[in-house]
């Protein structure tokens, strides 16, 4: 890992031209982690050069997956031979995704441990849906000093109710459940496109689920038989990419056309965009998002599981409300703790009042100016360097890596738009 800072000379300079969305990677570490279950070659294609998706690799090869570039964002892995079921404590602890190898690597060894997942810190964010899911199943937990260990015989189909709608809980109990003995039902399931990409691809590959992208998936275990035979793994354009994007041009002005995303995933922040006062134009894989008119209030941007407005999205729309005229509340309702970065916006000149740990109302338009930042997670680094590019003056933002961790060639290809920022190695 090399150390960098982003340096970000702000400008009220208009945007223009094209910017690219890549793949997403909440997307493709989810059909990384699905090699487990296989015994062929799977190819996966649109693969964000990013350092999850790095990491991820690591993990799998430690565990004798095989890979193989075949092209610029393609690989080939091969999970034929598994030679443990230990997750490397070094890599586990950066990244969240870990958990989701857990799922497919009980049901295929009998066995896994792993440490408290890591990532970004994002307020409380526990595994006991992971635990409760995998206990239904017939695996048994102990702790081997801070790490945890699940094994099981054979695992069994279970009728698994969500408390609380999870992602990542859906995706790690689906992919459990594919090689278990019976059928498992996932109820209050999240709704999320990637979830129903997922099942799509397993299915190709001769998993049984169904109900996917609904609240209720019905899986039909292969009773410990793996997968077999090739597949091809097309990771979905980059949903929130896209979205900071639309937020970037909204705050800055100018006109920017977003191209390889699906804009029908995001239906609700095009929405936002249109009652602030952007102009977005819509094609069946682009966006077109132009300012013409001062920007406006909204009473509230309610972060939401999908199709609501995406948790992942609120950090970058906050920056743009900071150039709206008249007040916005912003009501996050996923995370605790993803507030926390205001402080450094009001820093910069924003007028941000926190009502509560949830709530926050956003006064504009202010102007911000640049200083020194260091990003506190992925999609608020994003949102820093929004803020940088409106801001008067030079800003300096170090953290860069948590930033690298979910965005390939950010710096390059926010220049291609007009966006004076470079990297440089500290």
């Amino acid at each position: 890992m090399v150390k960098a800072t982003f340096h970000i000379l702000g400008s009220s300079k208009p945007l223009s031209g094209n910017i690219e969305v890549y793949g997403a990677k909440n997307d493709i570490l989810k059909g990384l982690a699905s090699v487990l279950l296989t015994s062929g070659d799977i190819t996966y294609k649109n693969i964000p050069k990013i350092e999850d998706v790095d990491r991820t690799i690591e993990l799998l090869g430690s565990l004798g997956v095989l890979t193989k570039e075949k092209g610029a964002r393609s690989l080939v892995l091969n999970a034929a031979r598994i030679n443990g079921h230990t997750l490397k404590r070094d890599i586990a602890e950066q990244i969240r995704a870990s958990i989701v190898l857990a799922g497919p690597l009980l049901a295929r060894s009998g066995k896994v441990r792993f440490p408290y997942p890591g990532g970004c810190v994002l307020g409380k964010r526990p595994i006991d849906l992971f635990v409760h899911g995998w206990r239904a199943m017939g695996a048994r937990m102990r702790m081997i000093g801070d790490e945890y260990e699940f094994s099981a015989k054979h695992l069994h189909g279970a009728d698994i109710t969500f408390y609380k709608v999870s992602v990542t809980g859906t995706e790690a109990m689906m992919l459990t459940a594919v090689l278990a003995h019976g059928t498992t039902i996932l109820r209050n399931s999240a709704l999320e496109p990637e979830i129903p990409h997922l099942a799509e691809f397993l299915n190709s590959l001769g998993a049984r689920i169904t109900g996917a992208g609904t609240p209720t998936i019905s899986i039909e275990g292969t009773g410990g038989k793996l997968l077999s035979g090739a597949g091809t793994f097309v990771t979905l354009p980059d949903r929130i990419e896209a979205g900071s994007f639309a937020a970037l041009v909204a705050a800055r002005g100018g006109k920017v056309k977003i191209i390889n995303c699906d804009p029908e995933q995001l239906a609700v922040p095009i929405e936002i965009l249109r009652e602030i006062g952007a102009v977005v134009t819509v094609g069946k894989d682009f966006i077109i998002v132009e300012r013409k008119v001062k920007l406006k209030s909204i009473d509230m941007i309610k972060t939401r599981e999908y199709p609501g407005f995406p948790t992942d999205l609120q950090a970058p729309f906050t920056v743009l409300l900071t150039q709206a005229h008249g007040a916005s509340l912003v009501f996050e309702t996923i995370f605790e703790g993803r507030l926390s970065y205001i402080d450094d916006l009001n820093r910069m000149g924003a007028y941000i009042t926190a009502c509560d740990p949830h709530r926050i109302l956003v006064s504009g338009p202010t102007e911000l100016h640049g200083r020194l930042m260091e990003s506190p997670d992925i999609r608020a680094g994003l949102a820093f360097i929004i803020a940088a590019a409106i801001a008067k003056g030079q800003s300096i933002l170090d953290g860069v890596y948590k930033i690298d961790r979910g965005y390939e060639d950010i710096e390059k290809r926010l220049r291609s738009i007009g966006v004076d920022i470079e990297r440089k190695k500290s």
